[in-house]
This record gives C-alpha cells, sequence and structure tokens, in this order.
C-alpha cells in the first residue's frame, strides 16, 4: 500500500517533467498525510494538464452519507476495473500524483522500521492515480486514491505492495480523458522494474503526522543487517 508519501522537488523541475500549464506548490513536503489535500495532475479534454487540489481518500459522486463508507487511499489495480468505488474513475478519471518518494514500514526486532524509497535516477515519480468529484454538505471537493500493485523484489523485502509508477513516456495515454474505457490503460498498471527505485531507512520521526521536515528522509541505522539494498 502507499500510506506516506513526501514531494519536495523544484516546482520547476515538477513543471517540466509533468508539462502542466501551471505552477505547483513551493512550499517542500516531507510527510504527505491522508485525509489532507495535495497537488494531483488532471488533464482537460482540450489536453491541458493542470494541477489541482484534491484530498486523499476517494469519495464517489454517488454517494449520499460519507460518513457511512470507507474512503480508501489506495486502489488495487488487479480489481479496480470492476469495482463500483473505483471503475468510473478508473475509466474517465485518471490523474497523475506527483511524488518524491513514499514511506513502508516494516518490523524488525519488534518495532515497525520506515523505510523511504525514490527514484534511483532522481526524477519525481508519477503515482497513477484516481479522481472523484463529490458534492455535498461539505460543498464541492475533488478526492483521490493511489492505485497499487504487487511489489515488485525490492519492494517485497518491506511490504507486499506498491504504488503503480508511470513512466514519463506513458503520461499522455494515462492522463487522456478520451480513452474512456479502463482497458486501454491496464498494461500500465503493473510493478516497477527493480531498477527503478532506491530504499533506504529513515527515523520513525514519520510515524507522527506533524513531523514534516527533511531529516525525515535521511538515512539511518537500523541496527540490523538483515535487510540491503542490492
Amino acid at each position: 500500500m502507499c500510506g506516506r508519501y513526501a514531494l519536495y522537488a523544484d516546482p520547476a523541475v515538477l513543471k517540466a517533467e509533468f508539462s502542466t500549464s501551471n505552477e505547483f506548490p513551493t512550499q517542500p513536503r516531507y510527510n504527505l498525510t491522508p485525509g489532507a489535500f495535495h497537488a494531483v495532475i488532471r488533464q482537460q479534454a482540450d489536453g491541458e494538464r493542470r494541477v489541482i487540489p484534491a484530498r486523499w481518500g476517494l469519495l464517489p459522486s454517488w454517494v449520499t452519507t460519507p460518513g457511512k463508507l470507507a474512503q480508501p487511499i489506495n486502489a488495487k489495480s488487479e480489481t479496480a476495473a470492476g469495482k463500483p468505488m473505483f471503475r468510473h474513475a478508473l475509466a474517465r478519471r485518471r490523474i497523475i500524483v506527483p511524488a518524491s518518494g513514499w514511506y513502508e514500514w516494516k518490523t524488525e526486532q519488534g518495532r515497525k522500521q520506515p523505510y523511504f524509497f525514490s527514484r534511483a535516477d532522481g526524477n519525481p515519480l508519477a503515482f497513477a492515480g484516481l479522481l472523484e468529484h463529490w458534492s455535498g454538505f461539505e460543498g464541492e471537493v475533488e478526492t483521490y486514491a493511489i492505485l497499487t500493485a504487487a511489489a515488485n523484489p525490492l519492494a517485497a523485502t518491506v511490504h507486499d505492495r506498491m504504488p503503480v509508477i508511470l513512466e514519463a513516456a506513458d503520461y499522455a495515454r494515462w492522463l487522456d480523458p478520451a480513452l474512456a474505457q479502463s482497458k486501454a490503460v491496464l498494461d500500465l498498471m503493473v510493478p516497477a522494474a527493480n531498477e527503478v527505485l532506491q530504499v533506504w531507512p529513515v527515523s520513525r520521526r514519520v510515524n507522527r503526522p506533524v513531523e514534516d521536515d527533511a531529516a525525515l528522509v535521511t538515512p539511518v541505522m537500523t541496527g540490523t543487517d538483515a535487510f540491503t539494498l542490492e
């Protein structure tokens, strides 16, 4: 799964990477949490890509009593096309969730140790995401979930799931609203290759949502040699 991530790349780098017409937020974030609004990328019918704020935790438009329904932060890529919660967004409202990396936890010596994954080439990550618009007592709100896949061998040393990561050559197809059938993008929802990623242990401070600084992604010693980056 993906329950915390970071976005701290230079806004100009992000704009160039994703070819957006507007600017990204300037404040670097190191501990993005569910339930809050974060930057996502959506392509409009005319081809313009825009950065918009959306709340992490999907709420479909047909929901009338949101308090009685789970608002998932992740969607399994293997089953999303058949789930009422996700199938409309997968067919018609696909987005990119930009990230610098994500956190995952592994139990070591009786404690959960966080690890940070990022691209080995230093470029931003592009998570495949689903967007839904909800209108209700809170007003108009965009909400999203991040698609996940079975972990590749590297990620599986920490967790059995990982975000679906898009390559730059696939951004256009994933975002194209004219491709209004999920089968047009099913082949993109696969685990990234091992060599795409790098990973290292980080401070348990990330467990606290109020913590949000660059030290959260600094490598730390874990007191165990059971994990390698090979």
